[in-house]
């Protein structure tokens, strides 16, 4: 089948004008032309073309295709060149995958601090070390109030399997102290920032135990600006000397 230089560039996205060049570049000639002098080409032209765009895509400049099109072994560099744009992708796309990552931890920690200002690539890691400490500390809450339920269990069923309710009393004495160590634990580790002022600040402990609370803020007075709004909680950096 032939194609006029219009239908070709048409075929292959381009415009007419980088056909005429390819022609003039020796590049891309046609294999035939009318009477009146139209270049006409072919299927394999257009193979040809499409080849030609792939390898410039690729970086490589006219010259050095032309090159490799008129060369014996033209296949076995076409080959190596491919095998070499290939792991070029791979690589971008695993830096890129690497990126992704690293801005979905980011997306994920802001929304905590949605109110921390943000000044450097520093304030970046605060935040998302902050969290992970935050994170550490519900869990050793958690794994201590486990023990704190098996306890209550374990003393419930000696007492109905003795009919001695000293053990389950004695459960739930033990029970109460722990919940008051845990908490103890748990607002000493926590600050809050106020959503006002940006101040970071520790309540007291009757302060932020009987304040109204989400899963993530609690609504408490701020000593900075004197506003009671929702507060930000966060790790207290300075009870444990480090980030954990």
């Amino acid at each position: 089948m032939s194609y006029t230089t219009g239908e070709l560039a048409q075929l292959a996205k381009i415009s007419v004008r980088t056909i005429q060049y390819y022609d003039k570049k020796n590049i891309l000639n046609p294999s035939a032309r009318t009477e009146g002098g139209r270049r006409l080409y072919t299927d394999h032209d257009l193979k040809k073309l499409k080849l030609i765009l792939l390898l410039k895509s690729m970086g490589l400049s006219l010259d050095s295709i032309r090159q490799i099109l008129i060369k014996t072994n033209s296949s076995k560099i076409l080959t190596l060149l491919l095998d070499e744009q290939a792991k070029k992708i791979k690589n971008e796309l695993n830096e890129a995958r690497k990126q992704i990552k690293t801005i979905e931890n980011i997306k994920n920690s802001l929304p905590d601090l949605d109110n921390f200002p943000i000044n450097s690539i520093d304030d970046i890691d605060y935040i998302m070390d902050n969290k992970k400490s935050l994170r550490n500390l519900h869990f050793k809450i958690i794994g201590g109030g486990l023990v704190m339920d098996a306890i209550e269990v374990g003393t419930l069923v000696a007492s109905i399997m003795t009919g001695n309710w000293l053990w389950f009393g004695l459960g739930i004495l033990l029970a109460i102290v722990a919940a008051a160590f845990l908490s103890k634990i748990y607002f000493q580790g926590t600050n809050y920032i106020c959503p006002n002022c940006n101040a970071e600040f520790k309540p007291t402990f009757k302060q932020a135990f009987f304040a109204k609370h989400t899963l993530k803020t609690r609504k408490l007075t701020c000593p900075n600006c004197g506003k009671k709004d929702f507060c930000v909680e966060v790790y207290d950096q300075k009870k444990s000397g480090s980030i954990i």
